[in-house]
């Protein structure tokens, strides 16, 4: 009888303890050192934004945040490593969008999908891009690179970092809404893009601000075009602001999570990085160095990187980068 009455004493213990479990799970994480795998080698520009940004989530989640760098195969390596990792909310991805425009190119080279392996946390940041001309060269805005290459077509050169780069997309976005033709001239990355444009070699360059900034500041090169608006060039005009129906898409670096992590985790994680992001101190410290801050939510970036990979997929059919 005694014992009965135990059992029967002990159920709603169990059950009881079923409930709070989640609870439980969800006031101890984090209960130990979170690992941000960065897509960038130590010194990279995402190198140096993500460990700016840990230094708020080391406040915002109340644990340590170690940095890992998994340079290498243009973001492949540690997305795919991410991707794979244990889904308890203890690896993170520091990524970018330019696996998007990889895997639209060369789907068979990329293991993983950003996109469906991955859950979004949170867009970090953009990273602006200009085309530059020599500042002595004939060319003073856009409009005039127009009307010089529906007059001249093929001879308005453009250096880019690489074959099926975000830049190379762009460059066709630029084409397309333009109504020109301009010649795309791959280089292995971007600063020998640039020293060709400074050596006279091409008429252009399509590269990072962080790139070109200082050249610019010195005379040497004119602005005409800015993917998206940077904060420290507000002279240059983005597509839009010269009258086209949309802007274009510029390199961004955002935070993930394999799919798969608890709820629960996940909302802890939102919280804390979007908290970290919005830091004044932060959002200056990195847009100093000519980044621009912009927060989305984890829908936000879902929507952002689908459209992007949606309209890569369809432009490297069309210009043969990729089967159909």
């Amino acid at each position: 009888m005694k014992r009965s009455t135990f059992i029967v004493c002990l159920f709603p213990v169990i059950f009881a303890m079923g409930l709070t479990a989640p609870m439980i799970h969800a006031q101890h994480y984090p209960n130990h050192p979170i690992q941000l795998v960065i897509v960038g080698a130590p010194g990279d520009a995402s190198d140096i934004t993500a460990r700016l940004l840990i230094e708020e989530l080391n406040k915002t989640l109340e644990i340590q945040v170690v940095p890992l760098n998994k340079p290498g195969a243009g973001t492949i390596l540690a997305t795919d490593f991410v991707a794979k990792s244990k889904k308890d909310g203890y690896t993170l991805l520091y990524g970018a969008n330019s696996i998007l425009y990889t895997k639209a190119s060369n789907p068979e080279n990329v293991p993983c999908d950003q996109i469906n392996d991955l859950e979004p946390l949170g867009l970090h940041v953009f990273y602006p891009s200009v085309i530059c001309v020599q500042a002595e060269a004939p060319w003073k805005k856009f409009s005039d690179v127009v009307e010089y290459s529906r007059k001249n077509p093929g001879k308005f050169r453009c250096g880019i970092m690489g074959m099926g780069s975000i830049k190379h997309f762009q460059l066709e976005i630029i084409k397309s809404l333009a109504g020109v033709d301009i010649t795309m001239i791959p280089f292995k990355g971007a600063m020998p893009a640039v020293t060709a444009l400074l050596g006279g070699h091409i008429e252009s360059a399509f590269a990072a601000v962080s790139l070109l900034r200082t050249h610019i500041d010195s005379g040497k090169l004119r602005g005409i075009l800015v993917d998206q608006g940077a904060p420290d060039l507000p002279n240059i005009p983005t597509l839009n602001q010269l009258g086209y129906k949309r802007d274009l898409s510029s390199v961004w670096f955002a935070l993930f999570a394999p799919v798969g992590v608890p709820e629960e985790v996940k909302k802890v994680l939102v919280s804390s990085i979007e908290k970290a992001i919005k830091n004044p101190e932060s959002k200056a410290k990195i847009e100093k160095l000519g980044y621009t801050v912009d927060y989305k939510s984890p829908a936000e970036l879902q929507k952002l990187q689908i459209g992007e990979y949606e309209e890569a997929r369809s432009i490297a059919k069309r210009v043969g980068l990729s089967k159909p």
